[in-house]
């Protein structure tokens, strides 16, 4: 393998001749033994970040050529700095796009605050750039990873300024998951809404509800789960770019400092805004904190739904059930059925788990975990800036991505494929004693304690019981137990008069 020579302030290093990273790239992935590779989301977003700023630097250059007549940035010769500029910005363009993240040989875990990812993008930068003009990987003299590709940059503010922006984009792919997942949901809801079955509290029987009521618990709390990832934009959208090393702006022209975040504002979309106080910007990382406490409150949403379902959905919870249109059918049957995804066992025929709750399970404790490992993080920031970006980066990706992930697979994958069983959960409540609650407006709680006393020694249903002991007409028990009644929101004193 032909190599080429690269230095940097520590000596000398070699380097394959045709890769597109450089030494400080190389020296990064001996150091930092980690295996995880990095997200390409915040890869692509730091293409993003450097064109805007090279966008930034060649107005800038342009500006001052033609008002003083002389070239202003250091580093580039005069003649050749637009063409130049042009190949980094479409060699940036390339990294946005996702192109070249082979070359990206950092891991997710990292030492020194970023360094290693920006100078990792700055060697594909502008080796991707000297290739498109006809020269070979590693000229440096005519582009150079640090005076050029880094023009008016620092590490401080480049890559955070990225990790947001790649943020952003992920928290609208949450907002769209969770609201195509509601969407489902709320379709249950409706369809069973006046469907009965026992409610539970401390896993005992209660008193009656419906699968609407327990559905509408879940679209109610996803409704609150999308209005809260919603805001997470306006807690985020503050970047440091163009405060250089601590947010003082110290060696970048006030020029690209007013001028890089609208750049960037227009390639993304996005609503970044640059902070008014550029130190605080880049010294406190409390927002990462924030926003993801507002995705874990999401992610122990979707823990409880899929736990509920994944319950009533059990062995547990199935019943012996009689078929209404053919009585000498005896059946076990749970509430629910959830789709059958994959074969649940190696060794025992026919068995289906419930995978989608599991993974989803799991994927929260994970956020849970991250959740954790950032507030920690965040708080180790010392002085003017957090040498724990890389981690804190990674971890908060990681938990939108999961996110998103779990959203869809619980809406593909389990919603929309289960099977609600209103007539044997019906069943089931008429045989429970928890039925009884309903009649305490009525009869009172020692006479409804005797019915349901007798349903329990005798294992009959509330009709039977209330045959057998006469305490209040058949049909005026039926209209009490119908849907209509049991469902709404407490009783009248006309409800006592009829």
């Amino acid at each position: 393998m032909t190599t080429r020579k690269e230095h940097d302030l520590i000596g000398d290093m070699a380097i394959p001749a045709r890769a597109r990273y450089g030494i400080h790239a190389a020296r990064a992935k001996a150091n930092f033994p980690d295996q995880t590779i990095f997200h390409r989301e915040w890869y692509k977003a730091m293409g993003l970040v450097k064109k805007a700023c090279y966008q930034t630097a060649e107005s800038y250059e342009s500006a001052m050529v033609e008002k003083y007549g002389k070239h202003p940035v250091p580093g580039i010769p005069a003649n050749p700095s637009g063409p130049h500029f042009a190949y980094l910005i479409h060699a940036a363009a390339e990294v946005a796009e996702g192109e070249h993240f082979e070359s990206f040989i950092v891991p997710a875990l990292s030492g020194g605050a970023g360094t290693s990812i920006n100078m990792n993008v700055n060697e594909i930068i502008a080796n991707v750039a000297l290739q498109n003009m006809g020269e070979k990987p590693g000229r440096y003299d005519v582009i150079d990873p640090i005076e050029h590709a880094n023009i008016f940059q620092s590490t401080n503010d480049v890559v955070p300024t990225a990790l947001k922006v790649a943020v952003m984009f992920l928290l609208q792919d949450l907002e769209k998951a969770i609201n195509a997942l509601r969407f489902v949901v709320e379709q249950v809801e409706t369809a069973h809404q006046n469907d009965l079955r026992i409610g539970y509290t401390q896993m005992q029987e209660a008193v009656p509800t419906s699968f609407g009521k327990l559905f509408s618990t879940y679209s109610e709390a996803l409704s609150r789960d999308w209005w809260r990832v919603s805001k997470c934009f306006e807690r985020i959208k503050m970047v440091n770019l163009g405060g250089s090393a601590i947010g003082t702006g110290l060696a970048v022209p006030r020029y690209f400092i007013m001028e890089a975040i609208g750049h960037l504002q227009q390639l993304t979309g996005l609503p970044v805004t640059r902070s008014e106080n550029l130190a605080d910007a880049t010294s406190n990382l409390d927002s990462y904190v924030e926003v993801h406490a507002t995705i874990k409150a999401h992610a122990v949403n979707l823990e409880k739904m899929v736990s509920d379902i994944r319950l009533l959905a059990s062995d547990l919870t199935s019943t012996a059930f009689k078929d209404p249109e053919d009585p000498s059918i005896v059946a076990r049957q749970s509430s629910l059925m959830i789709p059958q995804c994959q074969a649940g066992s190696s060794i025992m025929p026919g068995k289906i788990n419930p995978v989608i709750p599991e993974f989803v399970i799991s994927a929260a404790h994970r956020v849970y975990a991250n959740d954790q490992l950032i507030t920690s993080l965040c708080a180790q920031g010392c002085l003017e800036l957090n040498a724990y970006l890389p981690a804190i980066g990674h971890a908060l990706l990681d938990s939108i991505k999961l996110l998103i992930a779990c959203n869809s697979t619980v809406q593909k994958n389990l919603v929309e494929g289960l099977l609600v069983f209103p007539a044997p959960s019906k069943a089931m409540l008429f045989r429970s004693p928890s039925i009884t609650t309903a009649l305490l407006p009525v009869m009172g709680y020692h006479q409804a304690s005797e019915l349901a006393g007798f349903m329990k020694i005798n294992g009959v249903d509330i009709f039977e019981a209330n045959r057998n002991l006469k305490l209040i007409s058949g049909e005026k028990l039926q209209s009490l137990l119908t849907p209509d009644n049991l469902l709404k929101l407490g009783y009248t004193s006309g409800d006592l008069a009829d």
